[in-house]
């Protein structure tokens, strides 16, 4: 019987291998300069051509390498960064697996110098197809000068799902910003086809983000920073304004690596909560600093994920460092009046500085919307012309001494207009407030203060409803059954289909009672197919947006007072659970430029 199974020669097995490792052109950058950065180079040129496929170039000034080192650089599995397994578990370099050169060499034509700062000539290797084909003595600057041309020339199948020049020249690029991001203490020239793309000189980050994105966008950001003993996380976050339709700038560096963590960019999502439209995504540059010994970057060759040694911990620090850093900064909406024919309004969230927690009382929001807080959790309720209660009282005896006593604006001073939105004036212009949104974000935050503290609020109903329900709807109810007690509703299932309520939570209004449920479950759904959101963030928002008043209810002088107090009593009282806009502010002085006033 003959043999079947063989040892691949070394050449084909670094080509094998430069697939995971290399998988265009813009892969042999990050490693090359990756390389660079660690052997302490301050300055370091970028130049390509062909989007990369006919040229890679990189040149800095760094330690270089004896004639030694050089001769094996190429080596598979040769690195100057670990010798133990002792030095797996500490890792601080950016590379240490001796796979990046070996297979870069093995896919295309190299070219290196390199001398050391002691040395009085440099080294010259030449490689093609991994086979070398010169070693000797050149004259060449201190630091290290490697060329890769013709990337993937002898294996034609991967070049030619290379994508275009344009596309490969935009990948590269991605590569450079993250460093330049990531090292603002490194010179970074970027050039392509003869054309200088970029030059970042060393600078202070904040400066180095001004050089990045620009004025506009940098001005966007605001910066934050959270410790405990095991990790440390600081950075950039971006105002919702600036918000992604993709994910595509969001920047996130672990010991100054850049990497990719679905759990910590969720983590981030989270804690915007409904600060952004539906389909978008924030703008962050985070820095996580921890112990080597509690995270594995030696997940892929690429070296771009990692495990830490406690994935949920990690993702509620990074959670609660965010969502704090953002109820610290209030981001209050404001419109403008803009065209000759029409008003043209547009949304613009407005950062409002020099804010620093504490409690949105109603005696200071009318003036600027401080970042107060009160327990949330307190509702809504009032009594309608008729004399009617149209919404449950929600406010815990406990935190009804949060809630002013008085008012600090006049009753006559609040209208409501076509029965939508509240008009308040202001010290310098005018507050609208979204009723049906206001009352959203109220239920919410009371719902999810539920689920934290255990304690429900539920009212009996003296005639329970009883609803049939489809064998899936049914499922899904009794899926959903703890958490919904929880909210207050007290269910019965009799028989497969059958739903039986007797009891619903406080924030249902009176004649509601009989939809409430059908209609918060229709709602989940839809939240379900069109959200990754966990089962209790959707009840909570299904809930509130179907039990909260509807546009075109009419409310008393009372009742709007009792809605604006409370909404100033939550976290976060600008958006709405869905991200639609709370609260928008008309300035006196957008006013006054409207009607050609000069003073």
């Amino acid at each position: 019987m003959s043999r079947t199974i063989n040892i691949l020669p070394e050449n084909l097995a670094n080509k094998i291998a430069a697939g995971e490792v290399i998988q265009r052109p813009a892969s042999a950058v990050k490693e090359l300069v990756e390389n660079s950065i660690d052997a302490g180079a301050t300055t370091i040129t970028i130049i390509i051509k062909d989007g990369g496929k006919g040229l890679i170039e990189v040149i800095d000034d760094g330690r270089g390498m004896c004639p030694e080192d050089a001769a094996i650089a190429f080596e598979r599995h040769s690195t100057s960064k670990i010798s133990s397994f002792e030095d797996l578990e500490t890792i601080r370099t950016l590379g240490f697996r001796g796979e990046a050169l070996a297979s870069i060499a093995s896919i295309s034509q190299v070219e290196l110098r390199t001398r050391e700062a002691s040395a009085d000539v440099g080294t010259k290797v030449r490689i093609d197809g991994g086979i070398k084909i010169e070693i000797s003595e050149e004259t060449a600057s201190v630091g290290t000068m490697i060329a890769v041309k013709n990337l993937f020339h002898n294996t034609p199948a991967r070049r030619k799902f290379l994508k275009n020049t344009n596309t490969e020249f935009k990948h590269i690029y991605d590569v450079i910003q993250r460093i330049a991001i990531s090292r603002p203490q490194l010179e970074l020239k970027f050039v392509s086809n003869d054309e200088t793309i970029a030059h970042f000189r060393r600078a202070p980050l904040a400066q180095r983000l001004k050089d990045v994105f620009g004025e506009k966008q940098s001005g966007a950001l605001f910066d934050f920073g959270e410790e405990t003993e095991f990790v440390a996380i600081n950075g950039f976050l971006g105002k919702p304004d600036f918000a992604r339709k993709g994910r595509i700038e969001q920047f996130l560096f672990l010991n100054n690596r850049y990497i990719v963590n679905r759990g910590i960019q969720h983590a981030v999502f989270q804690a915007y909560e409904n600060l952004l439209e539906k389909g978008s995504f924030p703008f962050f540059i985070l820095f996580l600093t921890i112990d080597p010994r509690r995270v594995d970057v030696n997940v892929h060759p690429s070296k771009l994920e990692v495990k830490f040694d406690d994935e949920q911990s990690m993702y509620r620090f990074v959670l609660s460092a965010v969502r704090k850093t953002l109820t610290e900064h209030d981001l209050v909406p404001s419109v403008g009046l803009r065209g000759d024919a029409s008003a043209d309004i547009g949304m613009a969230l407005r950062h409002i500085s020099g804010q620093t927690g504490g409690t949105h009382r109603a005696e200071n929001w009318w003036k600027s919307p401080s970042s107060a807080r009160v327990p949330a959790g307190a509702g809504f309720a009032g009594v309608n012309n008729s004399g009617d209660e149209i919404v449950g009282n929600t406010v815990p005896s406990s935190q009804m001494e949060s809630i002013p006593k008085e008012s600090p604006y006049s009753k006559s001073s609040i209208w409501q207009i076509h029965n939508k939105y509240i008009m308040v004036p202001i010290e310098n212009g005018l507050m609208i407030v979204d009723q049906h949104a206001a009352h959203e974000r109220v239920i919410y935050e009371h719902v999810q203060a539920m689920f934290s503290s255990g304690e429900k609020e539920s009212q009996q109903l003296l005639f329970p409803h009883t609803i049939e329900m489809s064998p899936g709807y049914a499922a899904l109810v009794n899926q959903l059954l703890p958490d919904m007690e929880k909210m207050g509703f007290s269910i019965k299932m009799f028989g497969k289909t059958t739903v039986i309520v007797d009891g619903v939570p406080n924030d249902v209004r009176p004649g509601a009672e009989g939809t409430i449920l059908q209609d918060m479950l229709n709602l989940y759904k839809q939240e379900e197919q069109d959200l990754k959101l966990e089962p209790r963030e959707r009840l909570a928002k299904s809930f509130s947006c179907r039990a909260a008043i509807k546009a075109g209810a009419p409310l008393n002088q009372a009742e709007m007072c009792s809605l604006l107090d409370q909404l100033f009593a939550t976290q976060i009282p600008y958006v709405c659970p869905h991200g639609r806009p709370v609260i928008v502010r008309l300035a006196l002085s957008e006013l006054d430029r409207r009607f050609g006033r000069t003073s």
